[in-house]
């Protein structure tokens, strides 16, 4: 049976770069044409292979009647090294097939693939980045839809469709869209892939994603009756004990959850660390690099800070560890101490956090300083739960005229 591969899934398959993918299908028969899209038979790969290891020629030959190097890659017209001595012709080909890839020159968007705009903004900017693997996923999902079709296709019609097109599958067949609120961070990193190629110089016009439309701000928080029953549920599991410290710390503090889980009780260079003498929590480490999260350090109040010094005083070395390492993902204990709470994530501990604070009448500026987020995101998601909240209107409307 005939199973049709997108050339960067055969080379995902196969651990090889698809352009070199598409050079030895291309050389051996082995692509198969549909329209404008280019496939290949996951049933010919082991042949693909076994064909490139029997035929595989010498990278460079001696060329004699010019005393040169020449270099020879499959599929293209060979290179001279300009050179006759061995050492400098080897660092000259080393040079050259790092490069082979590489997009030289500026090109029109209907000459430049999605693929290669995303593939360029992944090598070149994606790994200066302080969160690098959060831009690879959105790139693996947008080479699926997007990996065949050139810039110029970028338009509002198949921004809608690779929204429709976007489900998660489970095991037993079932599938749900994805939300809106994904489908706009990875079609904005398309744009910012896009808007990067044509700032360096690699694509003459960009293109325009259409994004779907902004989700509303959760409001989703929890009562003081629903934290209790979270920290009670993580302290009882055998497998989320360790999630009751997470749990605290956000709920006090408002931190994001990648922040606390870096969280030691020393000074250290790849996350944050919490000072008991002083009371005070340092949310970044001092090799980490800045990001629109700001990270601020925070005094903590009297009940944090006995908390944390009690685990301190008891051998943590993190404030969330398990056998005194510390833990990376709580994906899985925090749903088991979830479970029975509808629409909780561990984000929702920094909307209660800052919930919780606004409705003690703590001022948007205040908020904004101690929660470490924008005024302008205070007054419009959380100051209605404000017992200020509109005071001075109501003060006038209530005057007798």
């Amino acid at each position: 049976m005939v199973h049709l591969l997108k050339l960067g899934e055969a080379a995902r398959l196969l651990g090889v770069p698809e352009g070199s993918l598409r050079a030895a299908a291309r050389s051996h028969g082995m692509l198969v044409k549909m329209g404008r899209a280019v496939r290949i038979d996951e049933n010919s790969l082991g042949e693909l292979i076994l064909k490139c290891r029997e035929n595989q020629p010498e990278p460079a030959y001696w060329r004699k009647d010019k005393q040169i190097w020449i270099i020879r890659d499959s599929g293209r017209p060979d290179k001279s090294t300009g050179v006759g001595d061995r050492a400098n012709a080897e660092k000259i080909l080393g040079a050259y097939i790092a490069t082979k890839d590489t997009a030289t020159g500026s090109r029109h968007a209907h000459a430049v693939a999605i693929n290669e705009v995303l593939d360029i903004y992944g090598r070149e900017h994606a790994i200066k980045v302080a969160a690098p693997e959060r831009i690879g996923y959105a790139i693996d999902s947008l080479l699926a839809f997007w990996g065949a079709l050139s810039v110029a296709d970028v338009k509002g019609e198949t921004c809608r469709r690779y929204g429709k097109s976007r489900v998660r599958r489970f095991k037993d067949g079932t599938t749900r869209p994805i939300s809106d609120g994904t489908i706009r961070r990875e079609l904005n990193v398309l744009q910012a892939a896009i808007n990067y190629c044509h700032r360096e110089g690699y694509l003459l016009t960009p293109a325009t994603v259409t994004l779907p439309p902004k989700p509303s701000p959760r409001d989703r928080w929890l009562t003081r009756d629903e934290a209790a029953k979270l920290i009670w549920a993580a302290y009882r599991s055998p497998t989320a004990k360790h999630v009751a410290r997470f749990i605290l710390i956000a709920l006090y503090t408002g931190t994001r959850k990648d922040a606390i889980l870096k969280l030691s009780f020393m000074p250290n260079i790849g996350g944050g660390w919490i000072d008991v003498d002083r009371g005070v929590m340092y949310r970044k480490g001092s090799a980490e690099r800045d990001t629109k999260k700001r990270r601020k350090p925070v005094r903590l109040t009297k009940r944090m800070l006995g908390h944390c010094r009690r685990w301190k005083k008891n051998g943590a070395n993190w404030p969330v560890e398990i056998g005194g390492q510390r833990v990376g993902n709580i994906k899985t204990a925090f749903a088991t101490a979830a479970s029975g709470l509808p629409g909780v994530s561990p984000h929702v501990l920094k909307h209660t956090a800052i919930t919780w604070a606004v409705q003690k009448g703590l001022a948007v500026e205040d908020a904004a300083d101690y929660f470490d987020t924008s005024s302008e995101t205070i007054r419009k998601t959380y100051y209605h739960h404000s017992p200020h909240y509109q005071d001075r209107a109501i003060a006038i409307l209530e005057r007798k005229l």
